[in-house]
Parts: C-alpha cells; sequence; structure tokens
C-alpha cells in the first residue's frame, strides 16, 4: 500500500501544527519582554526546535509509538518511579498548554466583542473547552475533519498580514536605540520555542511515512524553517507597527492590535477572528487525541488494542482533563499559564535528549546534536526561571508543585493500583524499509 506522508505533506502537518495558537499567544508576551529584537529571540527558539526535532526524530524512527514522549521516557529511564512521574508530567504540560490557549481565546474573544474583565475572559475560555468536550463526548468528527480548512485560513490570514505590514513598517519602532537590554532576548527565548510546540507531531507519521529514515528529517527541517521565516516576519511586522508601550500594554492580544495600522479595526476584528480559529482548532485537536492517550497511559501504563483503530472510545480522559484544566482557566492569568507551560516543555524535552544520551547506540544519532538539544532546553529554562524568578516568583512555585504533584501520582498510583508504566516497544524495530 501507498504510504500516505511523503517529505512535504509530513512537513506541511508539522506546519499546520506549529502555526496554530501559539504565535497568537507569545508574539505579544515575548514581545513586551524583549522588545524590538523579539524576531531574535524566535531565530533562537527555532534553532533550539530543529536540535529538539533532531533527537525526536531519532527517537521516533526507533521506537514507533502512538506513546510518544512517554514512550521515549520509558525506554530511556526504564520502568520506575522517576519515568512514571515524568509521563504524569508531560499529561500534565498539555492540560496547562489547553488552559493557556483557552485564556487566550479567551482575551481575543472578549476584546471582539468589546469586554475587557477577567470575568469575560474567563467565561468565554470556559465557553471554548465545554464546548469542544461536548463534542467529543457527543462523538461528533466535522471539527477534526474540518482541521486542513483551519490550517489553510490561519496560514494565509498570517501571512497576508505579514507581507502587507511589512510594508507599513516605521524603522523608528525597530531603532537599536530603543532596544531593550540584550539579555532580554534571551529571557524570551523560553515563550518563543513554545510557539514551535507541535513539530513533535511529525514523528507520530512515521509508521505511514515513505522511507522514514530519509524522509522524516528532511520534513523535520523544512517544517521547522518555514515557520520560522514566518515568525520571525510576523515578530518584525508586529514591532514595526506598534510602539514598544502598546505591545507591553496589550501583550495579550497584541498580533490583532498590530493589524489595525495596516487594516484599521477590520483588520483587527479579522485577526481576532483568526485567533479564535487557531485557538479553538488546538483545543479541540488536543482534547481529541493527545490528552486521552496520554491520560490513559498515566493511569493503566499500556495503551490498549483499541488505540490502534480509534483514540475516542474512552471518555473518562476527556472528563477528567477538562476538570483539572478549569481551574487553571479560572485562577491563573495568561502570562503565569503560558510560561508555566513553556518552562514545562523545556524540561520534560531537556530530559528526554538528556535520556537520549544514554541509549544513543540504539537511536545511530549524532552525539553533539543530542547534547546541544539537551543543553538549549536546560539553558532555556533556566534563562526563563530567572527572569521569572525576578518579575513573578508565584511561576516557579507553580512549577514545582506541580512537578512534585505529579511525582506523587506516581507513588500513590503504584501503591493502590500496583500498575507501571510499560514500554510499548520492545525488540529491535527497523522502520527504514517499508
Amino acid at each position: 500500500m501507498k504510504k500516505a506522508f511523503n517529505t512535504i505533506s509530513a512537513a506541511m502537518l508539522g506546519i499546520g501544527s506549529m502555526v496554530g495558537a501559539g504565535i497568537f499567544i507569545v508574539i505579544g508576551q515575548a514581545g513586551s519582554i524583549a522588545g524590538n529584537i523579539v524576531w531574535v529571540s524566535f531565530i533562537l527558539g527555532g534553532i533550539a526546535a530543529l536540535l529538539s526535532g533532531y533527537s525526536l526524530a531519532k527517537l521516533a524512527l526507533r521506537f514507533p509509538s502512538r506513546g510518544g514522549i512517554i514512550e521515549y521516557i520509558t525506554q530511556e529511564y526504564n520502568v520506575n518511579i522517576f519515568s512514571g512521574g515524568l509521563s504524569i508530567m508531560f499529561y500534565f504540560a498539555q492540560l496547562i498548554a489547553i488552559a493557556a490557549v483557552a485564556k487566550s481565546f479567551g482575551e481575543y474573544g472578549a476584546r471582539l466583542f468589546g469586554y475587557h474583565s477577567t470575568f469575560a475572559i474567563n467565561a468565554f475560555a470556559l465557553g471554548v473547552v465545554l464546548t469542544f468536550t461536548a463534542i467529543n463526548l457527543i462523538g461528533a468528527n466535522v471539527v477534526a475533519k474540518s482541521e486542513n480548512i483551519i490550517v489553510g485560513i490561519k496560514l494565509g490570514v498570517l501571512i497576508i498580514f505579514t507581507v502587507s505590514a511589512l510594508f507599513y513598517i516605521k524603522p523608528e519602532y525597530l531603532s537599536v536605540k530603543d532596544m531593550p537590554p540584550i539579555m532580554n532576548m534571551f529571557f524570551a527565548i523560553g515563550l518563543t520555542f513554545f510557539a514551535y510546540q507541535g513539530f513533535s507531531v511529525i514523528t507520530n507519521t512515521v509508521e505511514d511515512m515513505e522511507n522514514p529514515k530519509k524522509t522524516m528529517l528532511k520534513a523535520m527541517i523544512l517544517a521547522i524553517g518555514v515557520v520560522m521565516v514566518l515568525y520571525v516576519a510576523t515578530s518584525i511586522a508586529v514591532l514595526g507597527n506598534l510602539p514598544l508601550n502598546e505591545v507591553v500594554k496589550a501583550k495579550d492580544y497584541a498580533l490583532a492590535l498590530a493589524a489595525k495600522p495596516v487594516f484599521g479595526e477590520t483588520g483587527f476584528k479579522i485577526m481576532a477572528i483568526t485567533a479564535l480559529i487557531a485557538t479553538a482548532s488546538a483545543i479541540n485537536a488536543t482534547l481529541y487525541a493527545t490528552a486521552e492517550i496520554s491520560y490513559t497511559l498515566a493511569k493503566k501504563g499500556n495503551l490498549p488494542k483499541i488505540y490502534e483503530y480509534n483514540v475516542f472510545h474512552s471518555n473518562e480522559g476527556l472528563i477528567i482533563s477538562t476538570l483539572i484544566v478549569i481551574p487553571m482557566i479560572l485562577f491563573f492569568n495568561l502570562g503565569e499559564i503560558t510560561t508555566v507551560a513553556a518552562l514545562s516543555v523545556l524540561l520534560i524535552q531537556g530530559l528526554v535528549h538528556l535520556g537520549h544520551l544514554k541509549i544513543i547506540q540504539k537511536t545511530d544519532a549524532n552525539k553533539l546534536l543530542i547534547a546541544l538539544a539537551a543543553l538549549s532546553m536546560f539553558a532555556i529554562a533556566f534563562l526563563t526561571t530567572y527572569y521569572n524568578y525576578s518579575h513573578d516568583p508565584k511561576i516557579i512555585i507553580y512549577l514545582i508543585l506541580s512537578f512534585a504533584l505529579c511525582f506523587i501520582i506516581e507513588i500513590i498510583l503504584r501503591i493502590v493500583t500496583k500498575r507501571v508504566i510499560s514500554k510499548q516497544i520492545r525488540g529491535i524495530i527497523n522502520v527504514e524499509k517499508n
């Protein structure tokens, strides 16, 4: 049978996954830190994504599993409390990301309809999560089938805005004399890396990929490279059309506000609607599959056979995931929850790449590149932590409590249910030939 994914189609899947809610959340948040040099932060975040993508691609070729990162953690650190706790943290990190995206939906939705209160923002955020939870419980698949259309819309709007806005740039807004301290550029990388999240979806196509040994890395590099160009151009367009004080003031919806100087009020509304579509799509996609798979792995320790055919037969993970996300939406602001999500992803991926060094003889990866991937994740996490410790130490407390809670849950599950998170892939897997 002809495989579904070649280099271009796999890259397009990755581009669609990356260019989603992240850019609508991150560009204002990171811009408020790095100012008019945030575009450099996006370049550095993209380089870190390339290193991370290389490591994950090599792991996917050796351990092609729907468990994804949870499978890699178990292969690297074996079956124990440490790997189990990290697996639960990976599940929690996805829920934190859903909450961050939902809060972004709330910000754009409230602004679009002229509301500014916290109540209105939370109402929109809760509304979108509960709506897609209900849709998935009913079993409707219309939204899932419309993902290609949604990807086309958000990419089209972003490209049109970026190209048009570049012609309206005011050079004084990008002037070096107004540049913030150079360290701010590094402090913002944690957030810009978060905007690239989604590239790992390319590894999930390995079983349906033509000649994956040759295709996987090409698709990964192509997807991240294209997105890096788009993000850099978009950040220059935003910071070149808005004075920095307005970016800081409107950091939660800066991308939509930047459309005003070019397209007027209509541009603001179109960009806000696009943000709503992108964030809703991201929430639906994560609730629809990833949260359920991760929940099942965290609770039961393995994936039942039914996951080979349909991941939507069990609703327990969906309901539990939604119940956990709700208080995150209500008690965190967008900046806090986005930073916690970014730090969680950085630390988990850093540990995955560090563990990759332990089993590198099995993956035949370049040791230097894997080491650089791990080092970049931990370095960015350290810089992000240092910055937030100085500006909002609550974020560090939230992160520590999240990790502690996950390991406590892992210990309780082992004692009460006797379950362990087992390896899904055993023996030598050869995916080089199809």
